[in-house]
């Protein structure tokens, strides 16, 4: 089953207004931009619900995610969510406000500051976890399980080419 999209037209108007340059690669990028997008905005609604963003769910999932450790500080933060430090330090500043993380010494190294989640925080991110793997699993395209899989392993071969 082929069908056209916006893309397609994109791609012919470009081959009259510059026949000299090949845009098949648009095809591909373009694609993966827009849907992208229009993937981002499902997550953004999902999460609308329980009253966080994506940033904030980003940091919150990688406290969960990071278990008894005993937090992470906000440097260990920032390199898994990839957001600038003054993006982090907002962002943490709002999180702490409403009560879903907070802050402490660290225990071998006063100097560091350790975030972790409070019982609130934790309540949150469960449940908004569970409505995000809920909104991705609706995300899913309409493939065979096998296509699904080489789907991926191809998108991870991409990425892995561009870190």
């Amino acid at each position: 089953m082929d069908t056209t999209d916006a893309i397609d037209s994109l791609l012919d108007a470009w081959r009259t207004a510059r026949p000299d340059l090949d845009p098949a690669p648009l095809g591909l990028v373009g694609r993966v931009i827009v849907l992208a997008k229009k993937l981002e905005r499902g997550v953004d609604a999902a999460l609308e619900k329980h009253g966080l963003t994506l940033g904030q769910f980003d940091i919150l999932a990688t406290l969960r995610r990071s278990g008894l450790k005993g937090g992470l500080t906000p440097t260990q933060l920032l390199e898994s969510v990839v957001l600038s430090s003054g993006g982090m330090t907002a962002r943490l500043d709002q999180l702490a406000k409403d009560d879903l993380i907070a802050r402490r010494a660290d225990a071998t190294d006063r100097r560091k500051v350790v975030v972790e989640l409070t019982a609130k925080g934790r309540k949150l991110i469960d449940a908004a976890t569970a409505t995000r793997f809920e909104e991705a699993k609706n995300a899913l395209p309409p493939l065979k399980p096998a296509e699904r899989k080489q789907l991926e392993s191809l998108l991870r071969t991409w990425l892995a080419s561009r870190e």
